[in-house]
């Protein structure tokens, strides 16, 4: 099945050849995006051995979307939702509700409310400050754009209550992001179990497309080695202060 623009509904990203896989990610797009406007965070996440797949915009056909996410979800585990916008709030109510069983969820530029109207170009810059990507969301016909101005189903909201989040979570949110605020999503954050919010300086909408998208890359890939070893994701790697020594 393919949708606008001939890209594949679901588009996956495999370890490569002769590396033992560390786990499964499924990637749920934000709204207007589609699979394959996560190819670069897949080639990257994939290399350090971890599978990735990525569905369709849940807000096109949620009913879809949440089927192809249970399909993906059966290879190695670890397995682990990646939402970004709409997807971000898609995935956090499957596992809330208990539709959906992972070992922890990767959430950037979780949504709050609907914003404005915005003209094509005002909607690239709040969604990435990354030249690449902004280029790449210009040329893409298979894109909706205006989308971020779609209302959100009040329902996602009421699913996705945070104390009822039983897994990780990794938050990635942007200090300048214009479409969710990072201020309007702390409290939602600070009610989960076991949360990590990692704020970007200066980052926009699009976190996981943003101009420090390594950064962000690599932020998901400590977590996940992390996870790999516990829920109450045990340190790794600790920064030692050597400031006048």
């Amino acid at each position: 099945m393919t949708i606008a623009g001939a890209v594949p509904a679901v588009l996956s990203w495999t370890e490569p050849e002769g590396v033992a896989p560390r786990g499964t990610l499924v990637v749920v797009p934000g709204r207007g995006e589609h699979a394959g406007v996560y190819e670069r965070f897949g080639h990257r996440i994939s290399a350090d051995g971890y599978r990735v797949h990525a569905v369709p915009d849940p807000t096109v056909d949620e009913e879809q979307a949440v089927e192809q996410v249970r399909a993906a979800l059966d290879g190695p585990g670890p397995h682990v939702l990646v939402g970004s916008d709409a997807g971000a709030l898609v995935a956090a109510g499957l596992v809330a509700s208990g539709e959906v069983e992972v070992a922890g969820l990767v959430l950037a530029g979780f949504p709050t409310a609907a914003v404005a109207d915005r003209h094509w170009e005002d909607e690239v810059a709040a969604r990435t400050a990354c030249p690449t990507h902004r280029a790449r969301l210009s040329g893409d016909d298979a894109l909706r754009r205006g989308a971020l101005a779609d209302r959100l189903p009040g329902e996602w909201f009421a699913h996705a209550v945070a104390q009822d989040v039983p897994v990780p979570v990794l938050g990635l949110h942007g200090t300048d992001d214009t479409i969710s605020p990072l201020a309007a999503v702390r409290d939602w954050y600070g009610d989960l179990p076991v949360a990590e919010l990692v704020t970007i300086a200066g980052g926009r909408h699009d976190a996981l497309n943003d101009q420090t998208h390594r950064t962000a890359a690599a932020t998901i890939v400590l977590f996940l080695e992390r996870l790999r070893l516990g829920p109450d994701l045990p340190a790794i790697a600790r920064v030692e202060e050597m400031v006048g020594r």
